[in-house]
């Protein structure tokens, strides 16, 4: 897995609770867009963790330029953004969960666990779209 988040303390809590699980490792970390782009090229993870709010390059686009670089890649959005509009945007890059940060305690494992088997998992309060 790929761990991309600008806060150097929320990339520590995200791979110390995917630790939680032996069978997950974290290959890679970024902190902007950019690099983010880059170690996906280059690592080929099976799930890159995304924020969405990154220096230099967008989550949204970011997850665009990985659909086109590493096809096998599952990626999970985490993020503080709840707006549904914004949800809705985020899956459609082809993104397979939405996990807010606010929920990371009771939904990241889940999530991982649901979009590693090609399920789509949305932190519960979230609403992708309208309706």
């Amino acid at each position: 897995m790929l761990v991309v988040d600008d806060f150097e303390a929320m990339r520590q809590f995200i791979c110390l609770t995917l630790r939680k699980n032996p069978s997950l490792q974290v290959v890679g970390e970024a902190c902007d867009g950019l690099e983010a782009v880059q170690k996906t090229e280059e690592l080929q993870p099976d799930l890159i963790v995304l924020d969405l709010g990154l220096p230099k390059m967008n989550g949204i686009e970011v997850a665009r330029q990985i659909r086109k670089l590493a096809l096998e890649s599952k990626i999970l959005f985490f993020s503080q953004e709840s707006d549904a509009d914004v949800v809705q945007e985020a899956l459609s890059t082809g993104a397979l969960g939405y996990v807010l940060k606010a929920r990371a305690e009771t939904d990241l494992l889940a999530a991982v666990a649901a979009v590693l088997e090609n399920k789509q998992f949305v932190s519960s309060g979230l609403h992708a779209g309208r309706g």
